[in-house]
């Protein structure tokens, strides 16, 4: 991988930042935290750290939803990522790509610019290898940490607190990290080091993909037989074929309806970059290959924005 794995921020060293710390009554003390990007998944991940106690500023590149946040949360907002960056112990990151993520990070206005040494910068965007190994050695020549730490759960999870954090970095940075993300995640886990995060979150989607392709077929057959899907899903479901797919998508599959969750044109991302890493790796993938042209079907047929389990529309076009 050249370097993902075994790539501990090549300074080597940081200086030991704020830790937070648990005083008798169980509470989470308070840290200064920055938030880059507020999508779907940002908004209210933004918004769980206010709720746990946390000082937030947040930047958007859109500065609208930024003061509309702090209107709805009482946080602070910034004009650039380097002016949300200066002072605080935390930056968390949720944008679109490795291009959004450079951009907000690196350069004379990014937020690595602004940051102190020993803070730590904590990336929930799913972006690329290539990526995070450049951004976590550029963070180290400034003396911050960076932990990869991609989300699972989509939008509903992200609006509940109930995400999971998939983790990469160095240990001290992330049991510095973990109290904080814990505002809106169910579960957290660091995986190893530089880049573990953004391979668990690869396996992750790696195995959605199968699973909805898999799911779409057996509803797709299950209509052309005459069979009530509801029905068999609710005998199936408890059994061996039981997903969380199943229990949680069967019914808005069969109503046709495809606005809950994880668009397709986010889901190719996410399989383009599971695609090259495989190809750097020597791993091989031809389901994840195939879905992923499944995928390029549905955005030929408008259905780009549509959740990922829209592979049945496919199905259902092709008669």
């Amino acid at each position: 991988m050249g370097g993902l794995l075994d790539g501990r921020c090549r300074s080597g060293r940081y200086r030991k930042g704020p830790r937070m710390e648990r005083p008798e009554g169980g509470a989470i003390t308070m840290a200064k935290c920055a938030f880059l990007g507020l999508g779907v998944m940002g908004y209210p991940m933004a918004g769980h750290l206010v709720k746990a106690g946390h000082e937030v500023t947040v930047y958007n590149r859109t500065a609208a939803k930024a003061e509309a946040w702090a209107a709805q949360h009482g946080g602070r907002t910034a004009a650039t990522p380097r002016d949300a960056a200066e002072g605080v112990d935390f930056v968390m990151a949720c944008v679109g790509n490795d291009d959004d993520l450079r951009e907000i990070a690196s350069g004379e206005e990014g937020a690595l610019a602004g940051m102190a040494d020993g803070a730590v910068f904590v990336d929930h965007t799913t972006v690329s290898a290539l990526v995070t190994r450049e951004l976590a050695e550029a963070a180290a020549g400034r003396g911050v940490a960076w932990i990869d730490a991609p989300v699972s759960g989509g939008q509903a999870g992200a609006e509940n607190g109930q995400l999971v954090v998939m983790c990469g970095g160095p240990q001290d940075a992330y049991d510095r990290a973990e109290p904080v993300i814990a505002a809106y995640a169910k579960a957290c886990r660091r995986l190893g080091d530089t880049g573990a995060g953004q391979l668990t979150k690869m396996v992750n989607q790696i195995c959605i993909a199968g699973l909805v392709q898999g799911l779409s077929e057996g509803l797709h057959f299950a209509e052309k037989a005459g069979l009530d899907g509801r029905a068999v899903v609710e005998v199936i479901a408890g059994g061996a074929a039981g997903s969380w797919q199943m229990q949680n998508r069967h019914g808005t599959m069969l109503d046709d309806e495809f606005e809950h969750g994880f668009a397709v044109d986010w889901m190719r991302k996410d399989l383009g970059i599971c695609l090259a890493t495989a190809d750097e790796v020597g791993a091989s993938l031809p389901v994840t290959a195939l879905v992923d042209q499944f995928y390029k079907d549905v955005q030929k047929m408008g259905g780009g924005r549509w959740d990922t389990s829209s592979l049945i529309q496919r199905l259902r076009s092709a008669g």
